[in-house]
């Protein structure tokens, strides 16, 4: 069984891809057990080696997951190119990885927008493979399948709300945004039975 490798990206990988990395990887730990899926953040203006921000390791805290040994990443073409799913925090991420990898684009998604697909379709259409690459595969087209069948309200309620340096109501915004969509993404790829 192959590792199935996630990536995921913001701005500065302190505050958003880091704390989606961690809850993803503690739940799909969970799920598989360590080392079937690999999570990992990077970020397209990231504050390179920095450890997580303060007050985001705080939400990601509260939400039951660990901030240690945390260091931030500069998102490179070769992440992408290694990741089976890109998740990014907003639209505009979404698309620079897409101008680093333009083959990537099956499967990049933000994190919100691949939360609203999964959540929208009965479980019998959802990935089934037991390996946990072609899992990250069925579930990339999958989505790429449905992808804009369904806008948003607003353009921008596919995206998670940037925090760094703002006040305490926008993490609490990022951290509602973050905690609606994980369980979406897990319910996806969690084993079947």
């Amino acid at each position: 069984m192959d590792t199935g490798r996630i990536l995921v990206v913001c701005t500065g990988n302190v505050c958003r891809s880091p704390l989606v990395e961690r809850l993803l990887q503690q739940g799909l730990d969970e799920r598989w057990g360590p080392g079937a899926f690999e999570v990992r953040s990077a970020g397209t203006g990231a504050l390179v080696d920095h450890p997580m921000d303060e007050r985001a390791a705080g939400v990601l805290g509260a939400l039951g997951g660990s901030h240690e040994d945390f260091r931030a990443r500069r998102l490179a073409g070769p992440m992408v190119e290694e990741a089976d799913l890109v998740l990014t925090a907003t639209r505009d991420h979404r698309a620079a990885v897409v101008r680093t990898v333009p083959r990537a684009m099956k499967r990049v998604f933000t994190v919100r927008e691949l939360a609203a697909i999964v959540a929208g379709l009965p479980d019998e259409e959802l990935p089934t493979a037991d390996d946990p690459v072609e899992r990250l595969r069925e579930l990339a087209a999958l989505a790429t399948g449905h992808r804009g069948r369904r806008r948003p309200a607003r353009p921008d309620d596919h995206d998670v709300v940037d925090p760094y340096r703002r006040s305490d109501d926008v993490y609490a915004t990022m951290r509602d945004q973050v905690e609606a969509a994980v369980p979406h993404l897990l319910h996806a790829l969690a084993p079947r039975r």
